[in-house]
Parts: structure tokens; C-alpha cells; sequence
């Protein structure tokens, strides 16, 4: 045994690339796979008129005649949007089933889930369907945390899976950008329940920025909070 494997296995901490090639790793890979298609599918659709149907205080005006994206394109990135949200849970329940949680999957899938999600509200600003204030909070905070993240990897840290208020910020977005990024007012359903389901998908997409940055606090308290005691843990070894 290497003497930096004998060092972590002292220390109770994986290497980073130990099981990297575990089923719940390769479902995380293939999951930023999707994404790809997702987003190729996504700006060839072209832009919907989802701000406008999602201001609640026109839930009785008619519906555009036409949209200048496609249609068709759309409903098929929808649908690969909300197949890469739903692996998030498979890869979680391998994990568990096989006993495959690994420090590299703690930090992959929500890198996955972080891609998935920030690539989508993105392109819904560039293409208006989502204002920019909204975007620019989750990407300061998502980014932030990762950064966070690599920094507790470099410095021999361990890293802290999500807790419920990040998962649970994480329903929210998908929910929300899938109802977003449906073209709902295209299958002859009555304006005022067409533009009641987008204001409901923008109001998810709000309390999802709220758990965001709540999540994004805890988790930066969890990681101070754990540096403080690795030391004191780490002289408590030296001494027994």
C-alpha cells in the first residue's frame, strides 16, 4: 500500500478518483451528455413567448397566433430536459443500493445538476424568456459554490454532499424550467390556464432562487464549520 493511501485510509477520506467508473458515476456523466443534446435541440428550437405568458397580470389576454421558434424542437428539448432532471434521482439511489458513494459523485452530480440548470436559464435570458437579475443570482451562487467546493478538494478537505435545502432547491428549478421551457400555449389550451401555468413556473422559479442562496449560506457555514474541527480531530490522532 502507498503511503498516501495508508494516510487516507487513516484519515477515513477517499481518493477523488476512487470509483470513478461506478454505475452512479457513469448515469453522472451520461446525465452532462444529455445536456448537450438538450442544449442543441434548445437554441435550434429558438426563442417562445414564455415572459410574455408568464406576467400574471395578463392571465386574460389571448394568446399569441404564432411563435417564431419551433415548436416541435421545443417540446423535444423539453422533454430531454426533464429525462436529465429525473437521473439526478437515479444516480443517488445506485449510490445508495450498491454502497457507491464516492467523493468524486459527491462532487459530480451537483456539477450535472449545477450544468443542466445554468446552461437552461441562460439561453431562456439570451432569449428574453427569462429576466437577467434571475439568472445572474444563480449563476454567482452556483459558481461560487463550486469554486468552494474545489478549493475544500485542493486543500485535502472532504467534501459535503448536498443537504435538503439544496435538493430541494433543485425540485424547484427543474419543475419551474420545465414548465418554462414547455410550449404549452401551442396545444389550443384557454389562454387564461395557459398563462396561469407559466406564471406558476416563473413564481417556482423564484422560491427555487430563495432556497438557492439559503442553501449556498448553510453550506458555506457547514464548510468553515468543518475546517475549524479538522484540526483539532487531527491532533486528537497524533495523540492516541
Amino acid at each position: 500500500m502507498r503511503k498516501g493511501d495508508a494516510v487516507g485510509e487513516r484519515n477515513g477520506k477517499q481518493s477523488l478518483l476512487e470509483g470513478w467508473n461506478s454505475a452512479p458515476n457513469l448515469v453522472t456523466y451520461a446525465r452532462i451528455a444529455l445536456v448537450v443534446v438538450f442544449v442543441v435541440l434548445l437554441v435550434a428550437a429558438g426563442s417562445q413567448p414564455t415572459a410574455d405568458l408568464a406576467d400574471p397580470g395578463r392571465l386574460s389576454d389571448a394568446l399569441p397566433a404564432s411563435a417564431s421558434g419551433d415548436v416541435g424542437l421545443r417540446w423535444a428539448a423539453c422533454i430531454i430536459f426533464l429525462v436529465a432532471a429525473s437521473t439526478d434521482k437515479l444516480d443517488g439511489w445506485l449510490a445508495r443500493r450498491t454502497n457507491a458513494v464516492t467523493e468524486l459523485g459527491k462532487l459530480m452530480d451537483p456539477i450535472a445538476d449545477k450544468l443542466l440548470i445554468l446552461v437552461t436559464l441562460v439561453v431562456l435570458s439570451v432569449f428574453g424568456e427569462v429576466a437577467w437579475w434571475i439568472t445572474v443570482l444563480f449563476l454567482v451562487r452556483e459558481i461560487g459554490i463550486t469554486v468552494m467546493r474545489f478549493f475544500v478538494i485542493d486543500t485535502g478537505g472532504r467534501v459535503i454532499a448536498a443537504a435538503w435545502p439544496g435538493k430541494l432547491k433543485t425540485l424547484f428549478q427543474c419543475i419551474a424550467l420545465t414548465m418554462l421551457l414547455a410550449p404549452l400555449y401551442a396545444t389550443g389550451l384557454a389562454a387564461r390556464w395557459t398563462r396561469g401555468f407559466y406564471a406558476l413556473g416563473m413564481a417556482f422559479l423564484v422560491v427555487a432562487l430563495v432556497l438557492c442562496w439559503y442553501s449556498g449560506l448553510e453550506y458555506v457555514i457547514k464548510t468553515v464549520r468543518a475546517a475549524k474541527a479538522a484540526p483539532a480531530s487531527n491532533g486528537q490522532t497524533s495523540k492516541e
